[in-house]
C-alpha cells in the first residue's frame, strides 16, 4: 500500500509522534510518502532519507506573547477556515498526483477523502476551555466529533485503562465512534534496542520547541539562569533550519537540533529534563522513564492542563514560564519521579493489518 502521513505544522511535536507510525507502515512492506511543510517537513526528512516528501502548507500562526492564546486562536479563526478549505483542495490535487491507498493525518483535519481510508491521529478529542469561556466547550467539542468522524478511523495516541497519560483529553465521557487507542507514540521507541545506562554526565538537558514567540521566550528566560547556575549540560533549541553548534557556558553546550538517537542517548545521560508540556514531549518522557519539569506554554489550555494533572499525580514538577525559577525548580523536582509507560506497538500493527484485510472501521479499504 502507498500511505500519505500528513502531520500538523505547528512546531514539530506531530511530526516526531508521527515517527514510529511511519516505521511502523514501511515495517509492515508498504510505501510512504510524507507531507509536511516548515519545521516537520526539515525534521522528517533528516529521519527518513528514504521516503518521498511533498510540501503541503498549513495556516501559519504565532502565538501571543501573554496568556491570551484561545483569543488568538478565535482571532484567527478566519484564517484557520481559509486554510482547511484550502487543505481539502489541496489533499485531492495530491490524491491526483500520488494515488494513496491510505492517508494519515496528524491532526489536519482538512486531510482527508472519501476515496481513501483516512486516520486522524489526535489525543485531543475532549477539548477543555478555561473557566471563564467553559460554557463553549459542548458546542466545540460537539463540531470537533463532527469532523473526527469524517475520517475512516480516528487513533488516539495513549492507553485505554486508568485514563492513560493525556487524562481527559483522551478520555472523554462519549468517544467518537471510529476511535481506536493506539498507546503512546514516540519517536524513541527502538524495540528490542538496549537501553543506554544512566551515567548521568549532565545535570540537566533542556529541549525548547513550539511554535513563535514563545519558544524564543523561553530560550531567553533557560539561557539568562543557567549562566548563573553553575550547573552541566545540553540545550536543544527546536530549530530544525539551523546547524551552528555553540557553548552557553564552559559546562552546558547548545544544539539547534538533534536527531532522534543522539536526541535519546543526551535524554539518558542526564539527570533531569526542562521541557514543554506539549503531549508529544510527554510520551517522550515517559517511553525513557526520565524525570522533568514541564513549563506549559502559556496560554494553551492543553499544555497547562496535563502539566497540572501530572504535578496532581505526583509525576512532574510544573512551573509556569513567567515567573520560571530554575533553582527552585530543581529543588522541587526531586520530590517527583517521573512516569514509565513503554508501547510495544502491537495496537498500532493489529489497526494497520485489519485495514488491510479490509476490515478497518468506515468505508471499505479498496488498496
Amino acid at each position: 500500500m502507498k500511505v500519505l502521513v500528513c502531520p500538523l505544522d505547528w512546531g514539530i511535536g506531530h511530526a516526531t509522534r508521527c515517527v514510529p507510525v511511519i516505521r511502523k507502515f514501511r515495517e509492515l512492506g508498504n510505501e510512504v510518502v510524507i507531507a509536511a511543510d516548515g519545521r516537520p517537513y526539515e525534521f522528517l526528512k533528516k529521519e527518513f532519507p528514504g521516503c518521498r516528501f511533498i510540501r503541503f502548507k498549513g495556516a501559519r500562526i504565532t502565538y501571543p506573547r501573554g496568556h491570551w492564546f484561545l483569543f488568538k486562536i478565535i482571532s484567527l479563526s478566519p484564517i484557520l477556515i481559509r486554510s482547511y478549505f484550502r487543505e481539502r483542495k489541496d489533499i485531492k490535487k495530491l490524491i491526483r498526483q500520488e494515488d494513496p491507498s491510505i492517508i494519515v493525518s496528524d491532526n489536519r483535519y482538512g486531510a482527508w477523502s472519501r476515496a481513501r481510508f483516512s486516520i486522524l491521529i489526535t489525543h485531543q478529542v475532549n477539548i477543555i476551555l478555561p473557566p471563564s469561556v467553559h460554557f463553549l466547550s459542548s458546542f466545540l467539542n460537539r463540531m470537533i466529533f463532527r469532523q473526527i468522524e469524517k475520517f475512516n478511523e480516528c487513533w488516539i495516541p495513549d492507553f485505554e485503562l486508568h485514563n492513560g497519560l493525556a487524562g481527559l483529553l483522551s478520555h472523554p465521557n462519549r468517544l467518537p465512534r471510529n476511535a481506536h487507542y493506539i498507546g503512546t507514540l514516540s519517536r524513541f521507541s527502538d524495540i528490542g534496542q538496549r537501553e543506554i545506562p544512566h551515567p548521568s554526565d549532565y545535570d540537566i538537558m533542556v529541549t525548547l520547541s513550539g511554535p513563535e514567540p514563545q519558544r524564543t521566550i523561553l530560550e531567553k528566560t533557560i539561557f539568562e539562569q543557567l549562566k548563573k547556575s553553575g550547573l552541566s549540560g545540553i540545550i536543544v533549541r527546536g530549530l530544525t533550519e539551523k546547524t551552528e553548534e555553540c557553548d552557553l557556558t564552559d559546562k552546558i553546550h547548545v544544539f539547534p537540533h538533534l536527531e532522534t538517537a543522539k536526541m535519546k542517548e543526551y535524554i539518558l545521560r542526564s539527570r533531569l529534563v526542562i521541557c514543554r508540556s506539549g503531549y508529544s514531549s510527554l510520551m517522550d518522557l515517559v517511553t525513557l522513564g526520565t524525570n522533568a519539569i514541564l513549563i506549559p506554554t502559556p496560554g494553551q489550555t492543553e499544555q497547562e492542563y496535563l502539566a497540572r494533572y501530572l504535578m496532581e499525580k505526583k509525576i512532574y514538577f510544573s512551573m509556569p514560564q513567567f515567573h520560571f525559577d530554575l533553582l527552585y525548580a530543581i529543588e522541587m523536582s526531586r520530590n517527583f519521579h517521573g512516569l514509565v509507560m513503554k508501547n510495544d506497538y502491537m495496537l498500532l500493527g493489529e489497526r494497520i493489518m485489519e485495514i488491510k484485510k479490509g476490515s478497518g472501521t468506515g468505508r471499505a479499504f479498496k488498496p
